[in-house]
């Protein structure tokens, strides 16, 4: 079962993708992220990267963020993305881009949109092919002193440069990584 586990849509469930390209997020991790960002969340204009269910932006709806973009290449969970939006009833808050992330990130540059916090939850392999933290340091899409939040396999360590590492934290085999931007410039938001 996925289900919203905090803020304004505790207990909501969402609907979930099949197959094996999501990997929903448990709730321990989920709740692990949520309470190290606190009040962080509150007004924050988001990323979900990778978003599939998209649990993790709607629960960041949730607790208070101002609004969300969820970025899925599949057509398929893109499908359910937006009917979990719906169940929420947050449509007004959510903008869903069924491309792939890179492409999605470049076209948030060019419209000079930039955020408080992202969330990136790719393929594994993806984080050793295409960097996605390149590709938001290049496009100046995240904030200074936005967050960059990267789930990972606890196996999978690429050499991350674009950000400063804040802080990590382990449960089991997922691994939360948390960025900051510490450049003085990006996109207006």
């Amino acid at each position: 079962m996925l289900r919203i586990i905090g803020g304004a849509f505790k207990g909501r469930r969402l609907k979930l993708v099949r197959g094996p390209e999501t990997r929903p997020m448990q709730d321990k991790v989920k709740g692990a992220l949520f309470n190290i960002l606190g009040e962080l969340v509150v007004d924050a204009v988001c990323i979900d990267g990778f978003a599939g269910t998209g649990s993790v932006g709607l629960e960041a709806l949730s607790r208070g963020a101002a609004r969300a973009v969820f970025i899925e290449e599949s057509r398929a969970a893109a499908k359910v993305l937006r009917e979990n939006i719906a169940r929420c009833g947050v449509e007004e808050k959510a903008v869903v881009m069924v491309r792939e992330f890179n492409r999605a990130v470049i076209q948030l540059a060019k419209e000079k949109v930039a955020f408080d916090l992202v969330f990136l939850d790719p393929p594994y392999r993806l984080l050793e092919e295409r960097n996605p933290l390149k590709v938001v340091r290049k496009r100046r899409v995240l904030k200074p002193g936005g967050r960059l939040i990267l789930r990972r396999h606890r196996k999978v360590r690429p050499a991350f440069k674009e950000f400063r590492l804040e802080r990590e934290v382990s449960l089991g085999d997922d691994v939360l990584a948390f960025f900051i931007n510490e450049d003085e410039e990006a996109g207006a938001a």
